[in-house]
């Protein structure tokens, strides 16, 4: 099958607007719009692939709703090489390129005619993108599974999009989108949109032309693409996965679950509002875990254990459909809103699906990664708040143990005070009220207020709302884990580290949580010997659970276990994903005269294999750049 099939969109109909937050709490410092004089509101992009110059050209032509007597617009740019703007007949609009900030690019200030009304007008950017651009990672054919054709794959979140689409990139300031799509053959083009034809149509001589649209309005950064040598098969009446076609079987069987989980989502709060929900396997530089881009999931092969024992990790993206896709953070102060509120309500999908003792294990570990975050940065360090300080505040900033995890311990503490029937109707109506906006710390806890508390002042007293959201570290009233939840692999750890005792056939039994919960919990000093013991018994270096071996590689390295060190070079030239890269080299480095060399040698060659969102940090860690 080559493919979902096609929508159909009804002609001429007027794109959903979004509304803009305007409150000082929703400013974005990060983005050069003044959404409040011009906004975009779509983007019609007609661009074309060049595989060989690691470039997009075309054109992206802009909604712009204007203010009453408005006569400009700012645009986010990032490296766009703009060649002009027109208006919709083609008369040059004058426009300035300001000073870039690095971080942050420079603002594109277009002149539009002034007018005594709130109009929409259409300008035209014609463009080019550079090799260079962030958002993009163009492979060779050798960098994929299937060696034969090159590959493209975006990232657009936080602030990447700018690299390669001219619009005003904020999460706060949403946009419908449609877009033209020409590429050499035979490769297929996929976007975060719903597939308007379904084959390529000839777009001269050997290329072909694939369409798209989004007929609600997202978040800039969810506006997505890949192209390669892709496969399509459908796991249900909505949801199916695309991948290169030797992976196709793995992909397949790893997520022949998903058609359930988006039941199982809507069953907890609302009907999936998106269309279909398909998802992409990735080659393995992809730098995260997953990406929720609308209709089209984003997923790194490093979930595919053979098992479905990571699959919580589609759980995550497919929750996110709600929370983040259609409940936005205005701006990234309040990323919690996104990410918290979705590991929260991914936990309740795995345990509608695998029930309660695996959901409360994993909830368990998001409360240790609470833990552990405040125990880094102390309780009462700013960065521990859910709704960031200004100088945690940026597009990729706090961390993960608090925006998700104490995000979602505070969404269970909060079902275990009002009770799970209660919470649950209150989540959903979140939703609704909202849907397609974007959001505010202030405006949910007003929400919370109105619609949950209801001025019951006792119920207001034992929530604690403010101190959760704006207060550091944990507040008195937080939900802890039952201590029965790994009993059984608690004393198996203190067992080990008293008396040096492996029990191999519990671990073999064991679940992906409660393995990963044994790891964490052994002594952090361990001898060459104590190691390669442990590494026998549990055959550790050739775990294929992916999360496992991560945890096991952590641990070996900073022991400084040499045999350690051939698993983790060929681990760190095969996985691009953050999560595990950057934690490798930052132990790595932590090993002074040991470990600097052997990650400044493994770097050295598996840089050019990551993206720059996993190159950023590393670069810093490891190269000393700024």
């Amino acid at each position: 099958m080559t493919g979902p099939s096609p929508t159909a969109l009804a002609d001429g109909a007027t794109p959903m607007i979004s509304p803009i937050l305007t409150t000082a709490d929703a400013h974005d410092p990060f983005t050069y719009a003044e959404p409040e004089v011009a906004r975009v509101t779509h983007v019609a992009l007609d661009l074309a692939l060049d595989f060989k110059a690691k470039r997009v050209s075309g054109s992206a032509t802009l909604d712009i709703l204007a203010a009453p007597g408005a006569d400009h617009v700012i645009l986010d740019s990032d490296g766009l090489d703009i060649a002009s703007i027109t208006d919709a007949s083609g008369k040059k609009l004058a426009f300035n390129v300001g000073a870039e900030q690095a971080g942050k690019g420079a603002p594109v200030r277009i002149t539009i005619p002034a007018s005594n009304a709130s109009i929409t007008r259409k300008i035209v950017v014609t463009y080019t993108t550079r090799p260079g651009a962030e958002a993009l990672q163009w492979l060779a054919p050798e960098q994929t599974a299937g060696g034969t054709y090159p590959y493209l794959f975006s990232q657009g979140q936080p602030t990447l999009n700018r690299t390669w689409i001219p619009t005003q990139d904020s999460p706060g300031i949403r946009q419908t989108w449609e877009a033209r799509i020409t590429a050499p053959e035979p490769l297929t083009v996929v976007m975060s949109g719903l597939r308007l034809s379904q084959v390529g149509e000839p777009a001269g001589p050997g290329r072909r032309a694939f369409r798209f649209a989004m007929d609600k309005p997202v978040a800039p950064y969810l506006i997505a693409i890949a192209a390669g040598d892709l496969e399509f098969r459908a796991l249900g009446p909505r949801t199916g996965v695309w991948t290169e076609p030797s992976m196709i079987e793995r992909s397949v069987a790893e997520l022949a679950d998903t058609e359930k989980m988006v039941s199982a989502a809507e069953a907890l709060y609302g009907p999936y509002r998106w269309g279909r929900y398909d998802m992409i396997v990735l080659p393995p530089s992809f730098p995260y875990g997953g990406m929720e881009n609308p209709t089209l999931t984003f997923l790194t092969p490093t979930f595919l254990a053979g098992d479905k024992s990571l699959n919580g990790l589609v759980a995550h993206e497919l929750a996110h459909s709600w929370s983040g896709n259609l409940v936005t953070n205005a701006n990234w102060s309040d990323s919690w809103i996104n990410e918290g509120v979705t590991s929260y309500f991914e936990n309740r999908i795995m345990e509608a699906l695998y029930g309660r003792k695996r959901a409360m294990q994993e909830a368990a570990l998001q409360y240790d990664g609470m833990e552990e975050a405040i125990a880094e940065y102390g309780a009462d360090a700013d960065i521990t708040r859910l709704h960031l300080p200004k100088d945690a505040d940026a597009p990729d900033g706090g961390a993960s143990g608090i925006i998700y995890d104490k995000g979602a311990i505070f969404l269970r503490t909060m079902e275990q005070i009002v009770g799970r029937e209660k919470f649950d109707a209150w989540l959903m109506s979140w939703f609704d009220r909202h849907a397609f906006q974007p959001a505010t710390s202030a405006l949910i806890l007003a929400d919370l207020r109105a619609n949950l508390v209801k001025g019951d002042a006792a119920l207001e007293r034992k929530l604690m709302l403010d101190a959760w959201v704006y207060g550091p570290g944990v507040p008195s009233n937080v939900w802890r884990p039952d201590p029965q939840a790994f009993a059984d692999v608690d004393a198996a750890a203190k067992a080990y580290g008293a008396e040096g005792k492996i029990d191999a056939a519990a671990w073999k039994g064991w679940t992906t949580a409660e393995r990963l919960r044994f790891i964490s919990r052994l002594p952090e000093k361990r001898s060459a010997p104590q190691l390669a013991q442990l590494d026998s018994a549990l055959d550790l270096s050739n775990e294929g659970n992916n999360e496992i071996l991560f945890a096991w590689l952590n641990l070996a390295l900073a022991n400084r276990y040499d045999p350690a060190v051939p698993v983790a070079e060929k681990f760190l030239a095969h996985v691009g994903r953050r999560k595990f890269v950057a934690p490798l080299f930052k132990t790595l480095m932590g090993q002074g005269d040991w470990g600097q060399p052997i990650a400044k040698r493994i770097y050295a060659e598996t840089r050019k294999t990551y993206h720059s969102v996993t190159t950023g940090p590393v670069d810093k860690m490891v190269l000393g750049a700024n």
